[in-house]
């Protein structure tokens, strides 16, 4: 039910006030200089609390981003994986202290975007300004609050970051080892005083597993596996490894053939008394042993430059896609859930494609 009121001002001229009762709802009031906004309001907000929407935007002028944050903070990054919870925790002090002030409300697309450009121009403290793939990532934080604060809180009625402009990322990164290459690499590897550096190396450049995937491997399943860590277990006589958490959350099965699995079969005849990881660290067994200093040696030995181990994967994908697998197949292996990260192989199937589509030409016009 509404009612409107007519006033006299003092000035001459006239306004009118309006009330909207509902029952199990807070009066709503307002008032306007003219009679159809206040008939337009009425209807608005009379609909709007009906459909549950008029109290969002009420909840919106009572809560700060600050809020926000901190119930964010306290009640959704707990059940993060640390790293996470890090950069996170890091990426949204940021935002605290640039808009931590404003009401819900006045957290607005363009006072994001305002942001956004501000962070994008200023220097951090190594002299450097911040990159598109961080800007990225400070805004996909902020975007993680409003989520909650719209979806589950009810403090807000939509995400205003789904109005944002995200950073334009470059191509991803595409280093993989010639023949050469690996060659030299592999040796090295196989002459290094760590004797873990040339299987963890071999499963890594043959299967397309991730570092800590390779790091995670146990002989089997064990009775308290890591809670923030990708693990699996290795299967010598199925001739395979089952990942059972993965960066992506899946179950993902990886074939052992060739020299990858002569290495596993090696390594399961001088297995470490006290633990069943596949690469245990002589100082703690329960945990992964290290391996940056052997690899950064090995490389250098090798004189290979700009090479990282995460870029085994992209060599395994590399070869895959030059041997001819489909970029369906290359991400059924690296165990990506689209097709999307594995585009940047394309160029490397040339061939592969051109065999197809000169099979669909022969097939349709002889």
């Amino acid at each position: 039910m509404a009612s409107i009121e007519k006033r006299e001002n003092g000035d001459g001229t006239t306004s009118y006030r309006v009330k909207v009762r509902l029952k199990g709802y807070p009066v709503q009031t307002a008032t306007f200089e003219r009679l159809t906004d206040a008939k337009k309001w009425i209807a608005a907000t009379e609909s709007a609390i009906r459909e549950g929407r008029h109290f969002k935007t009420a909840e919106a002028k009572r809560h700060t981003l600050g809020d926000a944050i901190d119930r964010y903070t306290r009640d959704v990054l707990p059940s993060h994986k640390p790293k996470e919870r890090a950069k996170k925790t890091t990426n949204l002090a940021y935002w605290r202290n640039e808009l931590g002030h404003s009401l819900l409300a006045d957290v607005t697309p363009s006072a994001i975007a305002a942001a956004r450009d501000k962070m994008a121009s200023e220097m951090t403290h190594r002299g450097k300004l911040r990159s598109p793939a961080t800007v990225a990532s400070y805004l996909l934080s902020l975007s993680a609050v409003l989520s909650a604060a719209s979806k589950e809180w009810g403090w807000i009625e939509t995400n205003p970051m789904s109005r944002v402009r995200k950073p334009p990322l470059p191509g991803g990164r595409v280093r993989f080892l010639s023949d050469d290459e690996r060659l030299r690499l592999l040796s090295e590897c196989r002459s290094s005083r760590t004797t873990e550096l040339y299987p963890a190396v071999m499963l890594a450049l043959s299967t397309g597993m991730r570092k800590g995937e390779v790091m995670g491997l146990y002989w089997r399943e064990p009775r308290n596996p890591p809670k923030y860590r990708a693990w699996g277990v290795v299967d010598v006589d199925g001739r395979r490894i089952v990942l059972h958490a993965t960066k992506n959350g899946e179950r993902r099965v990886v074939p052992l053939v060739g020299p990858a699995l002569d290495c596993v079969k090696s390594l399961s005849k001088v297995r470490r008394l006290g633990s069943d990881l596949v690469f245990p660290s002589r100082v703690d067994s329960s945990e992964p042993v290290d391996l940056r200093t052997p690899w950064e040696n090995a490389l250098k030995r090798a004189g290979i430059e700009d090479f990282r181990f995460h870029d085994l994967r992209h060599s395994a994908a590399s070869y895959l896609a030059m041997n001819g697998a489909t970029l369906a197949e290359i991400a059924e292996v690296l165990g990506h859930k689209t097709l999307a990260m594995v585009k940047r192989y394309s160029h490397l199937s040339d061939a592969h494609v051109s065999s197809v589509v000169e099979r669909m030409n022969k097939k349709i016009f002889g």
